[in-house]
């Protein structure tokens, strides 16, 4: 070392590991929904989402999973929010998604929920008068995009490339929840959320056809979020379980789910 150096030359900071874009980040978000007498409570004390997870929201029937999964993509408002921010991607601005619904921003909610987020619904939801074909394109058409090779790549890495002309009612269960997924991420969404897609489906279909959605969605960096039972599945597919706890007053006139995350 040169003479007079040693009190110049400093060494090399530690690697600073680089954390994904939060896509959503949300604090002491409610929704309440009261009927008859009874009401239920979703309360998401803390919740960051970021870009390319692949979350798992476990309970059963009635705990809140499709209320969340509801105001995620936003269909339903929140009723009271600390904290609501979506960010689909590093080169996209911050929206406050609870400004949105305060100031009846509605068309740009639906510009973000259409543009950014796939949903593939425990039903499938397919037109039943559009081909495999069409209802995969669906999405891309209403956006405008350019055929580009994704339906065909999708409905191949799918296992459904020999079922393109069908219509809905001429296919399985299992293949008509796999054209659900698909059509969900034929526009290339940064988000897709699924409330139990497999619901629907054997434990042998549902693992193979969970396995196959995980594997494409990853490919396409979406970032998935998705409510099922089936824990054993999310388990061995190493999806990432949010906290989630349902607790019942004493004179049952108030159930509350707490959400961490």
């Amino acid at each position: 070392m040169l003479p007079g150096l040693a009190g110049v030359i400093k060494k090399p900071d530690a690697v600073t590991e680089i954390r994904p874009t939060a896509v959503y980040l949300m604090h002491d978000v409610i929704k309440v929904r009261e009927a008859k007498g009874v009401a239920f409570q979703l309360r998401v004390p803390s919740l960051r989402i970021d870009q390319g997870e692949q979350i798992a929201l476990i309970g059963e029937s009635g705990s809140g999973k499709s209320t969340l999964l509801d105001m995620l993509a936003f269909i339903l408002q929140p009723s009271a929010a600390g904290a609501f921010r979506f960010r689909p991607g590093e080169d996209e601005y911050p929206v406050d998604v609870e400004d949105c619904w305060q100031n009846k921003k509605l068309n740009r909610l639906g510009d973000l929920r259409k543009r950014h987020i796939g949903y593939v619904m425990q039903t499938g939801g397919l037109l039943p008068y559009l081909t495999v074909s069409q209802n995969i394109g669906l999405s891309r058409n209403v956006l405008g995009l350019k055929r580009d090779g994704t339906v065909g790549h999708l409905a191949e890495a799918l296992r459904i490339n020999n079922q393109l002309k069908k219509l809905p009612a001429d296919l399985s269960t299992g293949e008509r929840q796999r054209v659900a997924i698909a059509r969900a991420l034929a526009h290339r969404p940064a988000i897709v959320i699924a409330d139990e897609p497999t619901a629907s489906l054997d434990p042998y279909a549902a693992e193979n056809v969970m396995s196959l959605f995980l594997t494409v969605a990853k490919e396409f960096n979406s970032t998935v979020i998705l409510a099922t039972h089936a824990w054993r599945h999310v388990r061995e597919l190493g999806l990432r379980r949010l906290s989630h706890r349902t607790t019942h007053s004493q004179d049952s006139s108030l159930t509350e789910t707490v959400v961490n995350g």
